[in-house]
């Protein structure tokens, strides 16, 4: 039995599910072309806005890693060390969307069959700041975008009505999608970010607003570390640093457990899943909850920058999994796409030695006041 790796997402057919995600690789035309050839089923561009953007000086990401047989973990490169995570404080594209402009026609008529989907990143602040991203999604589509990714999840924009600040607010986010779906004609998704306090809220507007997908999760937001010998943060500029994006491999069970609210809550919307993939084993976490696409950043950005490595082993493996399954009659993701997500349950439903021994964390012979004898005192 043939395998088939493609997948219809948010009505979009993509050759396979994996995507290059919205990251510095993708703020090249060079580099998306060159993903494309590798062999990515899509293309998430560097965040379009219509503000200049100017990053700081120095390195914009790093790479922090874990030593082997001790409990270091530094971005300094030395032998003997695991890739822990990446950390980055990029900003958006500092590109215009008349550069971006002619550049998605171009790779739309490069590469028709593949999908570029235009990220794009606008204020929320006023009329005009809304019209902003209405204006950011006309031309995408007008040149091609197969569809747009609202960054409603940047973790490190000073403007209060910019990137996660408009992600926490689940008014905000129902609002921009909204005003986005007003103008498109192509799918839309709302990337969201994970620091906040229950996405699923800030799932419900997005749809509520007419998004047609989440992606999830953006970066979390992090400090680099310091080092103990200068005193000084691992990244600084003239020993100043600001907050930004902690990705790859650390936020792995993170990132699921944002994705699992949400599919578990919206078990028949669309999600693509973000966050610590580097091989098909991660990836399958992902389909197993319920996501139709993943995105990749950090493994494909130590691999030539746009992972041909990456992605030849992720359809490899997914294929020799679907293979592996044949007497399952699988051949496809939608065979085992959620296939988890009934098993993420309430802590309460967790069995325990006998259900008289289970007090919600409170024992009464730990110290703890019995719940009952609290009732009777306070009737």
């Amino acid at each position: 039995m043939s395998v088939d790796l493609s997948v219809n997402f948010t009505g979009v057919r993509f050759e396979n599910p994996f995507l290059l995600s919205s990251a510095p690789p993708t703020e090249s035309e060079a580099n998306i072309l060159r993903a494309f050839e590798a062999g990515w089923g899509g293309v998430v561009t560097k965040t379009i806005g219509l503000h200049p953007v100017v990053n700081v000086r120095g390195p914009k990401t790093k790479f922090l890693r874990s030593e082997i047989e001790s409990t270091g973990i530094s971005m300094q490169k030395r032998p003997g060390t695991a890739l822990h995570s990446s950390w980055n404080w990029e900003l958006i594209s500092d590109k215009t969307l008349d550069w971006w402009a002619p550049r998605i026609s171009r790779i739309k008529k490069a590469h028709p069959a593949k999908i570029l989907v235009a990220s794009i990143m606008a204020g929320s602040g006023s009329d005009t700041e809304l019209a902003h991203w209405q204006t950011l999604a006309r031309v995408c589509q007008e040149e091609g975008a197969d569809a747009l990714e609202l960054n409603l999840s940047c973790p490190h924009m000073d403007r209060q009505d910019m990137g996660s600040n408009i992600g926490r607010d689940r008014e905000l986010v129902s609002v921009v999608a909204q005003v986005v779906r007003d103008v498109a004609r192509i799918p839309v998704w709302a990337k969201l970010t994970p620091s906040t306090t229950d996405i699923v809220l800030e799932a419900k507007a997005a749809f509520l607003g007419g998004a047609d997908a989440i992606s999830s999760s953006n970066t979390f937001t992090s400090l680099p570390l310091v080092d103990p010998e200068t005193l000084e943060f691992e990244v600084n500029v003239d020993g100043l640093v600001s907050t930004g994006g902690l990705g790859g491999p650390a936020i792995l069970p993170l990132s699921l457990a944002k994705v699992a609210q949400m599919t578990c809550a919206f078990p028949d919307r669309s999600f693509s899943g973000i966050g610590g993939i580097a091989s098909f084993a991660h990836a399958l976490n992902y389909f197993l909850l319920g996501c139709g696409t993943v995105q990749v950043c950090t493994a494909a950005m130590l691999d030539r920058a746009v992972g041909p490595n990456v992605i030849k082993a992720l359809i490899r493996d997914m294929t020799e999994f679907l293979e592996k399954r044949a007497d399952r009659g699988w051949k496809s993701l939608e065979d085992f796409r959620g296939l988890s997500r009934e098993r993420i349950v309430p802590q309460s439903r967790i069995a325990r030695p006998g259900a008289s021994e289970y007090h919600g964390g409170h024992d009464s012979g730990e110290g703890y006041a019995d719940p009952a004898e609290l009732h009777v005192r306070a009737e």
